[in-house]
């Protein structure tokens, strides 16, 4: 693949390395869940991993890599580290400069949810000090602000408990090779917020809401009569067509920077109704041999 310039852009970026999996993200915001989750799918996880470390892990991983001998590794890194923080950019540096890169994942929450969460187990921040709980959220999210915007996958964590954020971060890390995209479907209710993660995101409120027919009040887009009604409407083909048409550049565009993760979000009032449909026909149609596809209700049920 080329660039305007006739360049080879494949050739310029060092390859990923696959092996090898960056956790972190904001504290209370579900770091220990994911790292439980890829122990369960047979990773090796290294918890708080000064960052001076990641070099000789990484190179680890690339040697059984090459040996046939690999064990799909992973670290967490985050501000426990204390100091040893300050010299997480730097071993992003040197990495690069040995030819890796590593996939980073940031797990990510409101501050509403991270305060609810805190205030729940009855634990300080790690950067509260003598402050309010509220100020060490803030101050780690200055600290972790040029990790987020740089990360491979951002995961919203606000509305999960700890089973559903299972259920959303498992298909990121199960093995399917044979795949070189994986795009995940989200519906969500704009009265719950937009969400965090989302790499796209679509309003399905110009369509007629079932919620106003009484007959299709109950049901939800994942029931045939609700989803025949939402596709039937005049204009729900068009913007699937038109969505699938949009997605091919910017997937074959993933493919060569290396980016393997991706999320189309698309919502209604509630997420109950619309957004639910519309998500289940992209997920059928977005599907491929090059891209899996899976598909998250955020909000389906908390109405």
């Amino acid at each position: 693949m080329t660039d305007p310039a006739g360049r080879d852009t494949a050739e310029e970026l060092p390859p990923r390395t696959g092996e090898l999996v960056i956790v972190s993200g904001m504290s209370g915001a579900g770091r220990s869940t994911t790292a439980n989750v890829m122990e369960d799918l047979g990773w090796y996880v290294v918890d708080n991993l000064p960052p001076q470390m990641l070099v000789p892990l990484a190179e680890l991983a690339k040697e059984r890599a090459a040996a046939g001998r690999s064990r799909r590794l992973a670290c967490v890194v985050d501000v426990r580290s204390g100091e040893f923080f300050d010299y997480f950019q730097e071993a992003r540096s040197a990495l690069a400069e040995h030819g890796l890169r590593p996939n980073v994942i940031f797990l990510d929450a409101t501050d509403e949810a991270l305060v609810r969460r805190f205030e729940s187990v009855r634990r300080p921040h790690p950067l509260q000090r003598d402050g309010r709980l509220l100020d060490g959220i803030q101050r780690e999210r200055e600290l972790l602000a040029d990790l987020r915007a740089t990360a491979d996958i951002v995961v919203d964590t606000s509305g999960l408990n700890v089973h559903q954020l299972a259920r959303k971060v498992t298909p990121i890390f199960t093995e399917e090779r044979q795949h070189s995209v994986r795009l995940a479907v989200m519906s969500f209710g704009f009265k719950y917020g937009v969400p965090l993660d989302a790499d796209f995101v679509f309003d399905m409120r110009f369509l007629p809401n079932p919620f106003w027919i009484p007959e299709l009040r109950p049901f939800t887009g994942r029931d045939e009569p609700v989803a025949e009604f939402v596709l039937a409407q005049e204009g729900a083909q068009e913007f699937l067509d038109g969505l699938l048409a949009l997605m091919q550049p910017v997937l074959a565009g993933y493919r060569r920077e290396g980016r393997r993760y991706a999320t189309v979000a698309v919502g209604c009032t509630g997420g109950k109704h619309r957004s639910v449909a519309m998500a289940e026909a992209l997920h059928a149609r977005l599907a491929s041999d090059d891209v899996a596809t899976f598909v998250v209700h955020r909000d389906l049920g908390r109405e």
